[in-house]
């Protein structure tokens, strides 16, 4: 393979050394600990320490889950492709890391910027990681086709906009989305879609047989493991069947925390975990079902059940701390599995063929058609609200209604509106992020050789097939 010219290998790390010198920067002048993280603050206010918000946040239907979720869930999610998987969770790592501290400082500003300075603490983190997951999110639509400087530049535009967007509709339009599926899914998801019709190639086919997956690495993608994909030679590993379903399982076990840690603490949060845990459990027998009905001979699609499963999950994001009820929980998530795998299967060629969209993860279908389904349902739920449905939780639910500021049909338009707001800039962002990430300099790589680890890694070739001991009968007893 020809080797990069010298001033294009400079690119990625004069930005890494680049961004991470500003916001170091920006930290030193501007950031601070919140009342409850500051020593002196927290304790001349003669507080328990069993009060503090950490006890609260991080351990349970918190930061701790969602971190998790965003760094391994996300990342693994991508490994799918057969010669990308250090790329896949390499580059997971390097963007959602700058994002991290991008987003402290862009919504500090926006949000807990007081006397002179940004006051954080563990909110703070979670709010940072829902951010860096809608980036993480466009990440998948345009995977294998985009190199490390043109990520880090989507995710510094990215996380303005999802920033402002939040902004817009959480604190000025007074939208209730407690689990993002406006803010996180649909916003992530289109700006990524539209950046990838910017970024489209006519001649991607020449990396064509680099954008399926097969047998190992899609095991590898439910597995959520750091294990290095298997030689098809040495295919007797016993952990691999074991372990193939362990990552969508994981993002699935996770996903109330993801949803429940911005409510509010008591009722609100204990309502977000079951909706979200029941939506979730009819995604994934709708996705069953709808699999095995599409495909001609009944077999279920591994990419079905990976990704669609999780559908319920997004499907319940705006409306999880609502009085959505267990059935209309149930009613959200088989629809939304539904929707999600009829997307995998139908309408994502169409995307390509038709719009010239070439969505590499199918993150119009997990996030982007669920998360608008969720927009909706919200508004549903939203217009359906009443004193004697809530009592006196309406105030924590949806607190301009229970101030006589709002009627519940107002609140209804509001939250339709917020969802064509974050339509609107996710379309302009998108599209802005595409030309910008275009640049020449920024060493994207040839239609030839996308989806392909060694443009940008070091990567180790396996043993050759003479030098492999054979499996003895030995080995499998011990196996």
């Amino acid at each position: 393979m020809a080797r990069v010219p010298r001033h294009r290998r400079l690119v990625l790390p004069l930005l890494c050394l680049l961004f991470q010198g500003a916001t170091a920067l920006l930290f030193a002048i501007f950031v601070r600990y919140n009342h409850e993280t500051d020593a002196a603050l927290w304790h001349w206010g003669n507080h328990s320490n069993a009060d503090n918000e950490f006890y609260f946040r991080y351990p349970m239907k918190g930061f701790q889950d969602v971190h998790v979720m965003v760094f391994v869930g996300f990342g693994f999610l991508m490994v799918f492709l057969q010669r990308y998987g250090f790329s896949s969770v390499a580059f997971t790592f390097l963007v959602a890391t700058f994002t991290l501290q991008w987003a402290t400082l862009l919504q500090g500003f926006l949000h807990s910027f007081h006397g002179g300075h940004i006051h954080v603490g563990v909110e703070s983190l979670i709010n940072a990681d829902f951010c860096a997951g809608a980036v993480l999110i466009s990440f998948g639509a345009v995977l294998g086709k985009t190199g490390p400087a043109q990520l880090l530049l989507m995710a510094l535009l990215e996380a303005v906009l999802f920033s402002v967007n939040e902004f817009i509709l959480l604190s000025v339009l007074g939208v209730r989305d407690a689990g993002g599926s406006m803010t996180i899914h649909t916003f992530g998801a289109y700006f990524g879609l539209f950046l990838s019709r910017v970024l489209y190639r006519s001649q991607l086919e020449k990396s064509k047989a680099r954008q399926s997956s097969v047998y190992h690495s899609d095991l590898f993608a439910m597995i959520g493991l750091p294990v290095r994909q298997l030689s098809p030679r040495r295919p007797w590993q016993p952990f691999l069947p074991m372990g193939s379903f362990l990552r969508t399982i994981f993002l699935w076990v996770f996903w109330p925390s993801f949803n429940s840690a911005p409510t509010a603490l008591g009722d609100g949060q204990h309502r977000t975990v079951v909706n979200t845990y029941y939506s979730l459990t009819a995604s994934t027998l709708s996705t069953f079902a709808l699999s095995a009905l599409v495909s001609g001979d009944g077999r279920l699609d591994m990419v079905h059940i990976q990704n669609a499963a999780l559908a319920g999950g997004v499907v319940v994001g705006t409306s999880s701390e609502m009085m959505l009820t267990p059935f209309g929980a149930l009613a959200a998530g088989f629809l939304a599995g539904t929707v999600s795998t009829l997307g995998y299967k139908f309408f994502t060629p169409v995307l390509e063929s038709r719009f010239k969209l070439q969505d590499t993860c199918g993150v119009h279908n997990l996030h982007g058609m669920p998360g608008l389904l969720g927009a909706i349902l919200g508004v549903v739920v939203a217009a359906l609200a009443t004193h004697d449905a809530y009592g006196d939780g309406l105030k924590s639910v949806f607190p301009l209604i229970a101030k006589g500021q709002r009627s519940a049909t107002s609140q209804a338009v509001y939250q339709l509106f917020g969802m064509f707001v974050t339509l609107a800039l996710a379309a302009v962002g998108g599209s802005l992020g595409g030309l910008l990430v275009k640049l020449p300099f920024l060493d994207s790589p040839p239609d030839s050789q996308c989806f392909e680890d060694q443009v940008y890694w070091e990567v180790p070739e396996e043993p050759e097939a003479e030098t492999q001991r054979p499996l003895r009968t030995e080995d499998t007893t011990q196996a």
